[in-house]
């Protein structure tokens, strides 16, 4: 088999060292790895199966003889290095939001529109860990039934504001028990025994950023110009994995039978859902693996076409690393490199 040259942009963040290690996982097969840091992070060394590698400061000569990048850098530097990469002849997967919503960038979800990967001109782009999880548990049902509006609310983990959310979370708790002055610095808010109905900065209607992703890169995703979403994001004091609830609104009635049935079958999907024995998706459940548990499936008895379910998925890997990884994949299956 072929093998290849990746480098991690951002590889010592949480999304890059999930990156490294999933790529570990699925045996993606490389040649040679680079790992790109900050200058800060240059000369610290990092093991990856059996081996030792030295971080290297990005720079715009970083990527000469690379096939793939995964970036996993913030917007700024992605906005810098990603064009640098690709005139150097690689393939960038993108999970910062800088390219999510360019028209000549693919954004994929490759249990969803993995066909999209071929359209790409250099970059591609990974979506919001929300929109992932969403898109992949509302799949089958699209397919079956075009879905034409969702009503969705987040409850989203502090790890998807990265090491620092853990780290704020952590040290509320401890100096709650201690009888300590708590620090608020990641958050607007405490979020230790609290959750806060804000991710992001409001728009002039009120909607945050992370809000309105879900309908702008929805909409991207499944090629639907009309859909209509309306999203509430909420931060909650959970380690990891996010949770969705979400009610589908479609052209045509679909049982809850009917989507256990598709759900079961569906692409990186697990069906949890017997809530007579207290089965049903929680984020314990579904950290640190790849599928979107889905569950709590029932008609909507205030409309009619329309469906409820509850979902959960791990967002540090299926909702950011995992999916990066998968889109190497279909370039390496599909001779895309």
């Amino acid at each position: 088999m072929k093998k290849y040259n990746v480098a991690i942009l951002g590889a010592t963040g949480a999304v890059g060292q999930e990156m490294l290690k999933v790529l570990g996982e699925r045996n993606f097969p490389i040649n040679d790895l680079k790992l790109l840091a900050s200058e800060r992070s240059a000369g610290k060394d990092i093991e990856f199966q059996g081996k030792k590698y030295t971080l290297e400061e990005a720079t715009e000569n970083s990527f000469e003889n690379v096939d793939v990048v995964l970036c996993a850098a913030e917007n700024d530097i992605s906005l810098a290095l990603s064009p640098v990469a690709v005139r150097a002849g690689a393939v960038v997967i993108d999970n910062s939001s800088a390219y999510r919503m360019d028209d000549s960038v693919p954004l994929v979800v490759p249990e969803v529109n993995a066909e999209d990967v071929k359209k790409h001109k250099g970059i591609i782009a990974n979506p919001n860990c929300s929109t992932i999880i969403a898109l992949t548990a509302i799949n089958e049902l699209n397919k079956y039934s075009k879905v034409n509006r969702m009503i969705v609310t987040t409850f989203q983990a502090v790890s998807g504001a990265g090491v620092n959310g853990f780290r704020e979370l952590d040290q509320q708790i401890k100096n709650i028990s201690e009888g300590k002055e708590i620090e608020i610095k990641t958050f607007q808010h405490q979020i230790a025994y609290n959750l806060i109905p804000q991710i992001g900065s409001f728009d002039e209607v009120g909607y945050s950023q992370e809000e309105m992703k879900m309908q702008n890169e929805g909409r991207k995703i499944l090629h639907n110009a009309d859909l209509k979403v309306n999203c509430t994001c909420v931060r909650v004091p959970v380690y990891r994995s996010h949770s969705e609830s979400i009610t589908i609104e479609t052209e045509n009635e679909i049982t809850a039978e009917k989507a256990r049935e598709l759900l079961a079958n569906a692409k990186g999907v697990k069906l949890v859902d017997d809530p007579n024995n207290k089965a049903y998706p929680m984020p314990l459940d579904t950290s640190d693996q790849d599928l979107i548990f889905v569950g709590r499936v029932r008609k909507d008895i205030s409309k009619d076409n329309s469906l409820v379910l509850w979902c959960s998925g791990d967002q540090i890997r299926k909702g950011a690393a995992t999916n990066a990884v998968q889109i190497a994949e279909v370039l390496v299956n599909e001779n895309l490199i």
